[in-house]
């Protein structure tokens, strides 16, 4: 199975000019953890309600703080012609829930995340990812 079969299509896309009240208001909106980050038609992070809350409130930042201030720049990401397994596999090595998925032109075109692949993947695929994305630290542990 390919990633474009499982994908979330409908993808809304923050700007990082934009304030991470406006980020948060995009969240609620389409009921998501997190928002794919552009800026002239280029993938530049993301922001997740971990960072608002880990990168922001946690530290006392008022909610017009720029995107930019506090949403992850490195930017990971997935094909949509992949392999579903392949990239599962990625998602738990890199311990991450949700990956954007962009056309071999690098166009955002949707995310996959942890629940598309359980409704779509089979059960060993995913067991696989839940696994590995549940250890506890891993590189993107915002504790440090």
């Amino acid at each position: 199975m390919r990633v474009n079969e499982c994908m979330t299509r409908d993808v809304r896309v923050a700007n990082p000019r934009q304030t991470i009240r406006e980020a948060a208001q995009i969240m609620a909106e389409c009921d998501a953890g997190a928002v794919p980050v552009g800026e002239n038609d280029r993938l530049v992070g993301m922001i997740t309600d971990r960072d608002i809350a880990l990168r922001a409130v946690a530290r006392d930042l008022p909610p017009s703080t720029p995107v930019r201030d506090v949403m992850s720049k490195e930017v990971l990401y997935c094909f949509d012609d992949e392999d579903v397994k392949h990239v599962a596999a990625n998602m738990g090595e890199q311990q991450i829930r949700r990956l954007p998925v962009v056309n071999r032109e690098k166009r955002l075109v949707g995310i996959i995340s942890l629940g598309d692949l359980a409704q779509k993947a089979d059960d060993a695929t995913v067991g696989h990812a839940v696994s590995d994305i549940s250890k506890p630290g891993g590189k993107h542990d915002q504790a440090h």
